[in-house]
This record gives C-alpha cells, sequence and structure tokens, in this order.
C-alpha cells in the first residue's frame, strides 16, 4: 500500500504523525510524495483555533476525493462528527492512546523524512479555560524514560543528529510515574554520541517545579540554550481569567533564572491577544512585560473561543481593538529581535547544520538555537564555524571561517 502524509500545528502534533506513518510503513509500506499517488493519506491535525479547523476539515474533504484517509491528532476527538465519510476514518482516542502506552515505543524510524522528533507525553496536567487542546488530548499519560532514550539512539542510528522532544507541556513530564524532565535530559545527553538536544515548550507552573534541577540537566552541550514557555498575557488578572495558575512574577522569575544559568540563549513565549475582558490596560501590561523581558521569539494569536472549553460562550472585544493591539505586539518584537540579532554581527561562533535553505544555502543552528542561513553546500549535521556578517528579519547570515 502507498502512504502519502501531511501534518499541521505543534511540533507534538507533527512528531507523532511522523512517528505514526513510520509504524505504518513498517507493515510493509511504502512512502510517496503526492496524495494522488496513495492508497491512504494520513493528516495530523491541530483545532487549536477555529480557523486552522476549518482549514483542515477542507484539507480531509479533499484529500478524501483522491484516496482514503486516516485523520489523527486533535480533530477527531472534538470534530470528528462533521466528517461523515466511508472513505475518512477517524483515529478514536482510545486507540491514540495506546499507540503512546507501548505501540510508539519501538517504532523503527524507516524515512527520516517524515521524522519531526520523538513525543515523550501525551495530554497535560492544565485546564486553561480557553484550551481545546488538553480536552482532546485528555490526562497526563508520559512514556518511560529508557524506550525514549532508545528511540534517540534509533535516530542517531539513522543520522539525525538534531534531537526534538515535545508534548504539550516537556515540564509536566513524569509527573504521573516520578521521573520528571530533569533525569529524562540526563539520559538522553549521557548517550554516547554527537548530537544537540532541543527541549519542547514547557509550561510555566510546571517549569517552577523543576526549574533549578532541569537548568542542571541543560548544562550538558548537548542541549540548546533555549527555552519555549508561554506567559500569554502580561497582565495577571487576565491570567486568573484563563486559569494559568501562575502570576507574571513566576514567569520572569524563570526567564531571570534561565538567563542567569545561560546568558547567551534563545527565549521563546506566545502571547494571545483580544481575550476576553482584556482591555486597554491589560493590553499596555503585556507590551511593558515584553519590552522588560525582550524574548527573542514571541508567537502571537487572536483569541479564538473553541467549543467545549468555559470560555466558548465569551464576549469578545472590538476586531478593531484587537487588531491594533495585535499590530503593536508584532511591532514592539520586531524592534526587539532586530536589535538582539544585530547585536551578533561580528562574532564569531559555532554551529550545526541542520537542514538545506534556499539554493546553495544551508541553514545551522548555533548553541543558543539561533538560526543562521550559510552560503555554502554542507552535509547535513555538520559542525562550522562561522562569522556573523549580516542579519535577517529573524535569522543571522554567517560566513564560514576556515
Amino acid at each position: 500500500m502507498k502512504i502519502y502524509v501531511e501534518s499541521y500545528g505543534c511540533t507534538l502534533n507533527k512528531a507523532e504523525t511522523g512517528l505514526y506513518a513510520n509504524r505504518i510503513l513498517g507493515e510493509g509500506n511504502s512512502l510517496v510524495s503526492a496524495p494522488e499517488e496513495a492508497d491512504l493519506s494520513i493528516i495530523g491535525t491541530c483545532v487549536v483555533i477555529r480557523h486552522t479547523e476549518e482549514r483542515m476539515i477542507s484539507r480531509i474533504q479533499e484529500l478524501s476525493s483522491i484516496s482514503r484517509v486516516r485523520v489523527i491528532g486533535c480533530l477527531p476527538p472534538v470534530s470528528g462528527g462533521s466528517l461523515d465519510s466511508p472513505m475518512i476514518e477517524m483515529l478514536k482516542p482510545r486507540e491514540f492512546r495506546e499507540f503512546y502506552s507501548g505501540l510508539l515505543d519501538n517504532v523503527e524510524i524507516r524515512e527520516p523524512s517524515i521524522f519531526d522528533g520523538i513525543p515523550i507525553n501525551q495530554g497535560c496536567t492544565g485546564s486553561c479555560n480557553y484550551c481545546i487542546s488538553h480536552i482532546s488530548r485528555g490526562k497526563l499519560l508520559s512514556r518511560p524514560v529508557d524506550k525514549i532514550a532508545g528511540q534517540v539512539m534509533m535516530q542517531l542510528r539513522r543520522g539525525i543528529r538534531e534531537v526534538r522532544i515535545s508534548s504539550l507541556d516537556t515540564a509536566a513530564y513524569g509527573k504521573d510515574t516520578g521521573n520528571r524532565l530533569p533525569q529524562l535530559v540526563r539520559a538522553i545527553t549521557g548517550l554516547d554520541e554527537d548530537f544537540m538536544l532541543r527541549i519542547g515548550m514547557m509550561e510555566p507552573k510546571n517549569a517552577s517545579e523543576i526549574l533549578h534541577e532541569l537548568l542542571a540537566s541543560m548544562e550538558s552541550p548537548k542541549v540548546y540554550r533555549f527555552l519555549h514557555i508561554p506567559v500569554q498575557s502580561g497582565d495577571d488578572r487576565i491570567l486568573e481569567l484563563m486559569n494559568r495558575e501562575y502570576k507574571i512574577e513566576d514567569f520572569t522569575a524563570i526567564v531571570r533564572e534561565f538567563r542567569k544559568k545561560f546568558p547567551d540563549s534563545t527565549l521563546s513565549t506566545d502571547v494571545i491577544v483580544g481575550y476576553h475582558n482584556e482591555d486597554d490596560e491589560a493590553h499596555e501590561m503585556t507590551l511593558r512585560m515584553l519590552d522588560e523581558v525582550r524574548p527573542d521569539i514571541v508567537n502571537i494569536t487572536r483569541f479564538s473561543p473553541r467549543p467545549y472549553t468555559p470560555d466558548f460562550n465569551a464576549p469578545l472585544p472590538p476586531s478593531n481593538a484587537v487588531k491594533k493591539r495585535s499590530r503593536e505586539l508584532s511591532d514592539l518584537h520586531k524592534d526587539i529581535i532586530r536589535e538582539k540579532l544585530w547585536s551578533m554581527v561580528g562574532k564569531t561562533i559555532d554551529a550545526m547544520v541542520v537542514e538545506k535553505g534556499k539554493p546553495g544555502t544551508v541553514v545551522a543552528r548555533d548553541a543558543a538555537y539561533r538560526p543562521v542561513a550559510v552560503f555554502g553546500d554542507f552535509p547535513l549535521y555538520t559542525r562550522i564555524k562561522v562569522e556573523i556578517v549580516d542579519a535577517g528579519p529573524t535569522y543571522l547570515v554567517g560566513k564560514i571561517q576556515s
């Protein structure tokens, strides 16, 4: 059987889709590059906002007009009933949790081209009032440390030298088993191979519980100095409405400790703009917080009420006000990242090639996970030394040093 694969949304969803598809390929099937060639299309779906969900449904309908479709990810538990066709198979939540309960552990990575990382746990411990992901994913279910480390070895033997671990909240990992994220990081970095580890998104509440041990585990030179920790708002009142279970001072304390430990590092965060009851004062507090914290990456999302969540019927701010606030947040972030990237010009850094770029270039990542565009043709995962000679909107430009 010929298999076609697509995935959307967060790094967790892409990692799950890649491993699920590799398992199907392990049953004697082959991968094709276009749905027109496939007997079965596998699509990993996202429903984090309404527009994305609509795109997913439209794409599934398109694929089902060509071949059978198996739908995995976040859509089946919350919107599966909207697609009634004998050509469409929705993977049931129970089946997906079974995938995490053993089937995932020994998946052989047959096709590195569709491998996007390793999921470490299903579900989360939060109950944010706007979030549909924890509803679709269910309760926390962490995979064993040794099984994850074993899968890392599988990918290393396939020549993939950038290890990515992901979940809805990596800091929640192991709260159900006792082996927390720092133990997992140490197990992975203890492998006798040359690679770099990127730790995926973690929530402030759970990160606070393990912060000092986590930062100690990240001292390994195999770990990117990269922290993705969503703040969502700079106003404690809004955070309480969201049921985020932390205050701004908790978030800033994590950032302060991270940067104290790793001064040359990358901070990524997420902000929701236009949340219900957000007023100009709350927006100004978010702007002020971002200006003080100065994150390298800010993912800005307009609030989108999702079904089955407590905030589904909440009144929204006027759309023109939301657009204005979104633009102001975006403009501030552009100023921050421009200043940070240009401060790197003239420095010489070590980096690892992680992907092909535009014709005649490759993309490398330095120890802080900053992307560096480099002219030349180098094999993936080559270690290089580059002088930073320029900066783009979100990346550095490097020149090879002999």
